[in-house]
């Protein structure tokens, strides 16, 4: 059932495992690509440089935080013509350099969109989603263009 619940995120990636702790859900996943293309130039790249884990906030399983822990590939371009000789892999349910899934981010909008940031924060913490007011403030500034 893990699997399927990591494939609505994103066919390529696979659960490696899962486990329940406190008032969390955990899975820790990784990509089955065997071929990543470079954000930069978008030649191919089967050759890993390192990996490393971004720990990401998903919406809420059972009323449980959910947290994903993304083992991410970081790779050699394999165009000499490529200004980035490394580049990290990337999924399109998250942003590069973001800690909050696109939809969680969608989520926290709509909901802050309706009242002030201290209230969101407060609502969305009794939906078991943890986010500060500082944090949904910054997510209106960086989505204004999407909110109307």
């Amino acid at each position: 059932m893990e699997q399927e619940i990591i494939k609505l995120l994103d066919p390529d990636l696979e659960c490696i495992r899962y486990k329940l702790k406190n008032q969390q859900v955990i899975f820790e996943v990784k990509s089955s690509r065997e071929k990543v293309p470079c954000p930069y130039c978008g030649k191919v790249s089967s050759k890993i440089h390192s990996v490393y884990q971004r720990e990401i906030q998903d919406i809420p399983i059972q009323d449980k935080q959910t947290i994903v822990l993304l083992n991410t590939r970081k790779m050699f371009c394999s165009n000499p013509a490529c200004d980035h000789k490394t580049f990290s892999e990337r999924f399109d349910f998250i942003a590069p350099r973001e800690r909050k899934t696109k939809r969680l981010v969608d989520k926290i909008l709509l909901t802050s969109a309706k009242v002030s940031s201290v209230s969101a924060s407060a609502l969305l913490k009794e939906s078991s989603i943890k986010v500060c007011k500082s944090s949904i403030c910054d997510l209106l500034k960086k989505n204004a263009i999407h909110c109307g």
